[in-house]
């Protein structure tokens, strides 16, 4: 990550509630993500379930993204 995409992360996470509660999200996604890829055979709901994860965490950072560009713009607040 470059020193302005993580200035601009800190500032939104410092700024946005609606940014703080996403990148939580995504966090609390993604370690479930690796608790069911370090098994060695996921069960059909598992299976489901990591699959539906990946699916809201990639929603979750598309609209963090999306809060980033706009903050980019000139003029913008978050």
């Amino acid at each position: 990550m470059s020193q302005d995409a993580r200035f601009l992360r800190d500032r939104l996470l410092a700024q946005s509630e609606e940014y703080r509660r996403l990148d939580e999200q995504h966090h609390e996604y993604e370690s479930r993500l690796v608790a069911l890829t370090g098994k060695a055979v996921l069960s059909d709901e598992e299976q489901v379930e990591e699959t539906t994860l990946k699916k809201k965490k990639l929603q979750v950072n598309d609209r963090m993204e999306a809060i980033a560009r706009q903050m980019r713009e000139p003029g913008a607040h978050p």
